[in-house]
């Protein structure tokens, strides 16, 4: 059969079926090589209505995992209707099949979208994406303690670590540089994180949404425009076509050197955390976490 997919730095070139085997057999094979999580535990997988969320949640149900979905509106619009877009494919693909998806609505539990609450709090700075990941990050924890799952799964994959890595290693942000694993260990009052996806470059997610025929949002958040993030994609992208699997060579030499203990975790950073009298989640100041001091703040407004 006639290969479908050319992978340059993986140097394989895969017909429709093999790819779609091949897929979910990286996946799996990534997910023990990290210890993300056993057969028996329960996974909640973050749903964005986009290719990569939506592949994972396909290949986690695929190999047989009790995988279910959390869906978190912003109520971003931009013109296009992102959101409400966003959460209907979710709902699609979790009917047909089969699966059981969480929603929550942003707006509704906490009187208004991300969009204005950046506005609201000042913290946006003509951008909520501040605001954005700080509610995404507690209403994803919260959801997984609340309703006892054993781990969160995120559909970042390795255009998404790799641009990350590359702007913390600019920086030397050695916090951050710590924190960045395919598999992050739960601790008190903080669920498992794990990335399945993280391997796979981005033009490998997308080939397997479309020959699985994964309806997908195609359009970015109206407020990715701009953003650092995308700027380093664009530079480590121009790597790439020079010298094919760079991406994922300094992916992987990065998780060697943690291996090592070069990024090994600061052993006070667990102790500084304690529950928010609020909402009980982890926190490393002597008040309210910062969503609940950002919520609290804006009931004042």
């Amino acid at each position: 059969m006639k290969a479908s997919v050319h992978m340059r730095q993986h140097k394989l070139a895969l017909c429709r079926d093999h790819y779609l085997e091949w897929i979910p057999e990286q996946t799996e094979r990534f997910i023990k090589k990290y210890e993300m999580f056993r057969r028996e535990e329960r996974v909640l997988v973050a749903v964005s209505g986009g290719k990569d969320s939506l592949s994972l949640w396909d290949i986690l149900h695929r190999l047989g995992y009790q995988a279910d979905g959390l869906y978190i509106g912003l109520g971003i619009d931009g013109g296009v209707g992102y959101s409400d877009e966003s959460h209907r494919l979710s709902e699609k693909f979790a009917s047909e099949n089969g699966l059981r998806l969480h929603v929550v609505d942003v707006a509704k539990e906490y009187g208004q979208p991300i969009p204005i609450l950046a506005e609201m709090s000042h913290r946006g700075q003509g951008r909520p994406c501040a605001v954005c990941g700080l509610a995404k990050r507690h209403i994803m924890n919260r959801i997984a303690r609340d309703l006892g799952y054993d781990v969160l799964a995120t559909g970042h994959n390795l255009d998404d670590e790799a641009a990350v890595l590359f702007g913390n290693t600019l920086q030397w942000s050695g916090n951050f540089l710590r924190r960045q694993s395919p598999a992050l260990r739960e601790s008190p009052g903080l669920a498992r994180k794990v990335k399945p996806l993280c391997r796979f470059y981005e033009r490998e997610m997308a080939a397997y949404a479309l020959l699985r025929g994964i309806e997908y949002i195609y359009e970015e958040c109206p407020f990715a425009e701009g953003a650092t993030s995308i700027y380093y994609k664009e530079l480590l992208n121009r790597l790439e076509t020079d010298k094919p699997g760079s991406k994922l060579i300094f992916y992987l030499r990065f998780l060697e050197a943690r291996e090592t203990g070069l990024f090994a975790p600061a052993p006070e950073e667990a102790a500084n955390l304690h529950p928010c009298p609020n909402c009980g989640q982890p926190t490393s100041t002597d008040d309210l976490c910062s969503f609940c001091r950002m919520i609290e703040k804006l009931k004042t407004v």
